[in-house]
């Protein structure tokens, strides 16, 4: 008996992990991007403050210094925002939910929250309509 469920991709790479929205992703790959973009975020983080002078009140500090002191630091936040973007929208998808639900990772206070819940919830155990298992998705044929 032949089904009729759309081709589809069951070990996608590192790009697609990254940079796509389409598909699953599971709890462990998600936590351990969302580990490494962190431990980016920290070493550009580290690298400014260490580039401050001494009598800087670190308290007083802003997002916006944090961007405007380097021409590169508003690209590197962007790329790192799209791909935390890409994760979450994956990480809805394999719960079943629609990946638009990541649009709430811009609002203060649910952003946080948000991303924690999504780590520690099991997804979809099975095909939904975004991928046939966890870490996949279908291809258009």
């Amino acid at each position: 008996m032949q089904h009729d469920l759309p081709p589809a991709n069951t070990a996608p790479g590192f790009l697609w992990l990254f940079l796509s929205p389409i598909g699953r992703l599971g709890r462990k790959p998600y936590w351990l991007a969302l580990v490494l973009l962190w431990i980016v975020i920290a070493i550009a983080a580290n690298m400014w403050v260490k580039s401050l002078p001494p009598e800087t009140d670190l308290a007083a500090l802003q997002m916006a210094d944090f961007l405007s002191s380097n021409p590169l630091f508003p690209f590197l936040f962007l790329a790192i925002t799209a791909v935390e973007l890409a994760l979450v929208i994956k990480r809805l998808q394999d719960l079943g939910l629609p990946g638009l639900l990541a649009l709430l990772a811009f609002v203060p206070g649910i952003n946080i929250i948000g991303i924690f819940v999504l780590g520690f919830v099991p997804g979809n155990t099975g095909p939904n309509r975004y991928g046939p298992m966890t870490n996949s998705y279908y291809r258009r044929s």
